[in-house]
């Protein structure tokens, strides 16, 4: 059975985004880059709320690999390979291979996902994760934290419940920013 991983990058003050919905503070840098990518290799399935999709939908196209070899077209290759599961009501269509759209959250299909996945999974936006969150399917999260206050904006746990967590790692990378892997209890 796979694990399901909520990873973000966040400010200091726990935001993915500011109030003008710009997260052009959150560059993780090729160092950060590279440890993501290791991280993210063994995700098999990545879900998505609407927007999460719209920013990550980028990497489909974005760098050739062969010709520009680095952490972030080694990262567009990982994002590539995944599946993709799209929850939104609204949106008509994907524009990436490997991807399908479901109309709503169900906790008890995600559950039913995991258990019949090997690979981990990913569920990207802070708004789908606080569901899966909610309904307990959540096993580890991965935070980044940039070394910036934003003072507004999305946070990355709206609406959160109580969680007991496990520190399981803390990273300090040369960029200021700091990785903290949590295990839900």
């Amino acid at each position: 059975m796979g694990k399901l991983i909520y990873s973000a990058i966040t400010s200091v003050d726990g935001f993915v985004s500011d109030a003008e919905g710009s997260f052009d503070w959150a560059f993780p840098g090729a160092e950060v880059h590279a440890y993501i990518n290791e991280l993210e290799r063994p995700i098999g399935t990545y879900l998505y709320g609407r927007r999460m999709y719209e920013t990550m939908v980028f990497w489909e196209d974005a760098v050739d690999v062969d010709e520009h070899p680095s952490p972030m077209a080694e990262y567009a290759q990982i994002w590539r390979a995944a599946d993709k599961v799209v929850y939104s009501a609204t949106l008509l269509d994907v524009s990436s291979r490997r991807t399908r759209i479901e109309r709503s959250f169900d906790a008890a299909d995600v559950a039913r996902l995991k258990s019949t996945l090997e690979d981990d999974l990913s569920i990207g936006g802070p708004e789908l994760a606080s569901h899966a969150l909610a309904a307990g399917l959540v096993d580890e999260m991965h935070l980044f934290v940039a070394p910036v206050v934003v003072g507004s904006g999305r946070h990355y746990l709206p609406g959160a419940t109580r969680l007991d967590l496990e520190l399981r790692s803390a990273r300090t990378f040369d960029n200021g920013m700091v990785h903290q892997h949590y295990a839900i209890r």
